[in-house]
């Protein structure tokens, strides 16, 4: 494949929909016919492209295993995934990246993502089960961040932006973000994300920064219960996605804000999530380990507290617990 015909592909496998003749030919300089030619000689070469007279040229996209190739050709990242480790069957992909860090020094797999096709033992917070079925997203970024330990949930909000951010791009889908570590499309949840840690006191050692997507899951083969409150990427454009090119996407959004976090510059990252909040200026039942109680979510601080204005006016500020919209 020569570098022009190499160029057209990039064209059509990054865009997010059908481009024309026209757009292609302008963006490399060339004529319009040189570019039906490489369009013939791609499919020849066994890509499966539609066309039609309106709308331009299409790359039907791969619904195939998420691949470290795949993830490679398309990522653009200077650290995170340019390591990548695939399975295709895990207990779950924490598991599978703490075991390397156990082997090798967490330093030296900084960026590192271990991705799955499937975990057998996926979980979410509070150690809950977390049904992680074939097509789906289930990976695991290894950092060894430099920051304190009581400001680490701001990773988590880079990501869970990252993740919204992505799929808002990618699909023009109206993705938010439930606190404290939801994705949500609508009234259903589409990804959930999960931070551990090792440390020795305010020393980090290494984090784990777990997500699961559902990206072409089957949401009528899940049980009855959770059909109620889950959909997928699948189930909301009604046809598969390339789950390589949207985790590259979701990388290089996580790598850039991350980046941001690392700096010290946390403002930049909580005004983000606010424009991205589906918890804020709602009312919310917050369950906590000592006490339920009502009220209206009105703000998040810099350790990823939400702010609560209770019934009777006092302002209580939620750690770690239960959120449920009303």
């Amino acid at each position: 494949m020569n570098d022009t015909i190499q160029q057209v592909f990039r064209i059509l496998e990054s865009a997010d929909g059908p481009i024309t003749a026209d757009e292609i030919s302008r963006e490399l300089g060339i004529p319009r016919s040189a570019v039906s030619h490489h369009i013939k000689e791609l499919r020849e070469s066994g890509h499966d492209i539609e066309s039609s007279l309106d709308a331009g040229y299409l790359l039907v996209r791969s619904a195939g295993p998420i691949t470290p190739e795949g993830i490679k050709k398309v990522l653009r990242t200077s650290f995170v995934g340019v390591d990548t480790r695939y399975y295709e069957s895990v207990g779950s992909t924490n598991w599978a990246a703490k075991k390397l860090c156990m082997e090798t020094d967490p330093a030296l797999l900084n960026g590192t993502v271990v991705v799955a096709e499937e975990q057998t033992g996926g979980f979410g917070r509070l150690g809950r089960a977390w049904a992680s079925p074939k097509g789906g997203i289930w990976a695991s970024i290894i950092l060894t961040p430099k920051m304190p330990v009581d400001s680490l949930f701001m990773i988590m909000m880079a990501a869970s932006i990252s993740v919204a951010r992505a799929i808002r791009r990618k699909y023009d889908l109206g993705a938010l973000i439930k606190w404290p570590n939801d994705v949500y499309i609508g009234d259903k949840k589409v990804a959930g994300l999960l931070l551990e840690l090792s440390a020795d006191g305010d020393e980090i050692h290494y984090c784990l920064l777990g997500m699961g997507i559902d990206a072409n899951v089957d949401v009528g083969e899940l049980s009855p219960e959770l059909q109620k409150s889950v959909t997928s990427i699948k189930a909301e454009l009604g046809h598969d996605i390339d789950r390589a090119s949207l985790l590259a996407m979701i990388l290089r959004e996580f790598e850039s804000r991350y980046m941001i976090v690392q700096s010290g510059e946390y403002e930049p990252i909580i005004r983000e999530w606010k424009s991205l909040s589906l918890t804020l200026d709602n009312r919310v039942s917050i369950r906590t380990a000592r006490k339920s109680f009502e009220g209206v979510a009105i703000d998040i601080d810099q350790h990823g507290a939400l702010i609560i204005r209770r019934d009777n006016g006092r302002i209580e500020k939620v750690i770690a617990g239960d959120c449920v919209h009303l």
